[in-house]
């Protein structure tokens, strides 16, 4: 997949393409993608994705829309789909002040767009008013052939990414993990930290670094998987939160410990995919009362993970 940040950098090629943000890159965007790659190839058109690095919420209206997913790993996903092309674009008011026909002629004359695959409930250009008949009916003007893709009807619909970004908050990482096809994930650096867990047989990874742009789940343990600079898949079990145990009014912080593991990963590359909740985050009264706590938490971490299949990684 070669990513296009300009139209210097396009190859002159025609191409069907659809618009969106993609975020988490979910079931439903699977479905819309594999829609696309099949109306591409009815028209020998080389396929490519639409996106925007900014959030239209935060350009438009100053908000602090949180992701689901990283830019890097939005990227890295669609990818995988075996897509030829993504186009990012920076979300402007200029860019926000084009009508769906101006945005279309854009992408025609800048990145040979032939054919839109548009989401069965996609709207895009800054009139919201107006409905897939009118974006064929405007694009059989230009030379556009618009396509509505069918909507997600499997196990997980409905899927979005805000019904996703809801679960995520609620702390229902697993039902998002199965609409997302993959668990949430967080990536940052190893740092060091207080080494609480060390003195308790419970040494943690601190994750460092990560992105204050991405959503968080709320505070408590949870199943997961680890990986460390890129290697092998690692079983593990996480905590967010401020460690009432051992802190006062400390900052959230991402803590984990992966499984029958020990070696020194400080400053190494780190992701941890959260498959599902244990608990809320406990103040306990003792660092003895919290082994207690962490040794049941293994017990059944170890449970959890051995019933499911790291195919979904």
């Amino acid at each position: 997949m070669k990513v296009l940040t300009s139209p210097a950098e396009c190859d002159k090629v025609a191409i069907a393409a659809t618009i969106g943000m993609f975020d988490g890159v979910h079931l439903g965007h699977i479905a819309l993608i594999e829609s696309l790659k099949r109306e591409a190839a009815k028209r020998g058109l080389a396929t490519a994705v639409v996106t925007f690095r900014d959030h239209p919420q935060n350009v438009l209206h100053g908000g602090n829309v949180k992701w689901i997913s990283t830019l890097d790993d939005r990227i890295a996903s669609i990818e995988r789909t075996g897509i030829d092309y993504l186009i990012l674009m920076d979300f402007d008011r200029s860019l926000a002040a084009l009508d769906s026909t101006a945005f279309m002629v854009m992408l025609k004359r800048n990145y040979g767009l032939k054919a839109l695959v548009v989401g069965f409930n996609h709207r895009f250009g800054h009139n919201r008013s107006e409905t897939f008949i009118d974006y064929q009916a405007n694009g059989k003007k230009i030379g556009v052939e618009v396509l509505k893709a069918e909507e997600y009807d499997g196990e997980y619909a409905p899927v979005s990414s805000s019904i996703i970004r809801h679960l995520i908050v609620g702390g229902d990482v697993e039902a998002a993990m199965h609409r997302l096809d993959h668990p949430f994930s967080i990536t940052g650096t190893v740092v060091h930290g207080l080494k609480n867990g060390r003195k308790i047989g419970f040494p943690t990874a601190n994750v460092g670094n990560f992105s204050d742009q991405l959503i968080l789940p709320p505070n408590g343990a949870y199943v997961a998987f680890a990986r460390v600079n890129g290697g092998k898949l690692l079983k593990a079990m996480a905590n967010i939160g401020t460690r009432p145990t051992v802190l006062c009014n400390a900052p959230i912080s991402v803590e984990v410990n992966i499984l029958d593991f020990d070696s020194d990963i400080y400053n190494q590359p780190f992701t941890v995919y959260l498959v599902k909740r244990l608990r809320p985050e406990t103040q306990y009264a003792s660092l003895d009362a919290l082994k207690e706590q962490l040794l049941k938490d293994r017990e059944t971490t170890r449970q959890y993970l051995n019933s499911i299949s790291t195919n979904i990684i």
